[in-house]
């Protein structure tokens, strides 16, 4: 059966001109005359028979289909655009994966230990997307995530790796000559917060014995890796998974300012869909994957990394 879809060309004149809010400024971007857009647009428009475009004198804006038109036709021609750019650049193979990570996860564990895993499977090769947020795995070109939470995931099966232990991390200038005797004291400095993350602090303070502290004030910050670099930058301390400053503490260009840890009740997962099953190049990833978590909550080094990185961390101790 044909199936009922417009042309591509007129979808993606539509889209551009969505997008630019301009049938001249579409044209432009597409390499196309303006006659040449409106066409497609009015046949697409008469395929659908309603009007996706107002048009006052030479101005244009979305009609209410429109908008809703626009935002999912733009969202299937990304997924088209990375489906065919995917396949042309690997050429079909299954040796290549598309992970979808936590971003500070990746850049403060993960990435520094693919060359452990590049050393011992050179045939694959990992691409890496951040993502901090669930998703369909239909609705992407995903072969796997790496998910900070619980693991409840739909249409997928998720492989615990680790927990997460939270720290208070600051600057050494920051402290006060008597330091921080009590949890107290600590309430007293600036305190930096993650925006996602807004109940982290109130939860550390709760379990230091401290429940009155006022705690709200404070810069607001999306990654723990900036709120790392905030610290280091003295502007105040930091509640961060250990293993985030491990690299920093040993230096000792950040310091624990009253040693009281938090463990979350969430976790570290690797998450794959149920179907289709994973590749053999997604079950050799997450075997390595386990065993350097395995490694990782023992204490120990890592099998094969390619460069130490130091580890004081409980066992529960995680990521972000």
């Amino acid at each position: 059966m044909r199936r009922r879809i417009p042309s591509l060309e007129a979808l993606v004149a539509f889209e551009a001109a969505a997008r630019h809010q301009s049938f001249t400024r579409a044209a432009v971007a597409l390499s196309l005359t303006q006659s040449a857009v409106c066409k497609q647009i009015a046949a697409l428009e008469d395929y659908l028979g309603l009007a996706l475009f107002h048009r006052v004198k030479k101005r244009i804006s979305l009609t209410e289909a429109g908008e809703l038109y626009a935002r999912q036709i733009g969202e299937d021609l990304d997924r088209l655009e990375r489906h065919t750019g995917a396949l042309m650049t690997h050429r079909g193979e299954r040796n290549v994966l598309e992970l979808a990570v936590v971003p500070t996860f990746a850049t403060r564990w993960l990435i520094p230990r693919l060359g452990a895993f590049k050393a011992r499977h050179p045939e694959i090769t990992l691409n890496l997307t951040t993502r901090s947020q669930p998703f369909i795995f239909t609705d992407t070109g995903f072969d796997a995530a790496i998910h900070f939470g619980a693991p409840e995931w739909p249409g997928a099966s998720a492989i615990a790796l680790f927990g997460e232990e939270m720290i208070p991390v600051c600057s050494p200038q920051l402290l006060p000559p008597e330091g921080c005797t009590t949890a107290t004291d600590l309430a007293r400095l600036p305190l930096l917060h993650h925006s996602g993350r807004h109940d982290a602090w109130p939860r550390w303070f709760e379990h230091a014995g401290v429940g009155d502290a006022e705690i709200s004030a404070g810069a607001r910050f999306e990654l723990f890796s900036m709120l790392i670099e905030a610290a280091l930058a003295g502007l105040g301390v930091a509640l961060v998974p250990r293993f985030l400053a491990q690299r920093e503490l040993a230096a000792g260009e950040l310091v624990v300012p009253f040693e009281r840890s938090l463990e979350s009740a969430q976790a570290y997962y690797l998450v794959m869909p149920e179907t289709p099953g994973p590749s053999a190049a997604l079950q050799r990833f997450a075997a390595w994957l386990q065993d350097e978590a395995r490694a990782y909550r023992g204490g120990g080094p890592a099998p094969g990394a390619a460069r130490a990185i130091p580890d004081g961390t409980a066992t529960t101790a995680g990521s972000a």
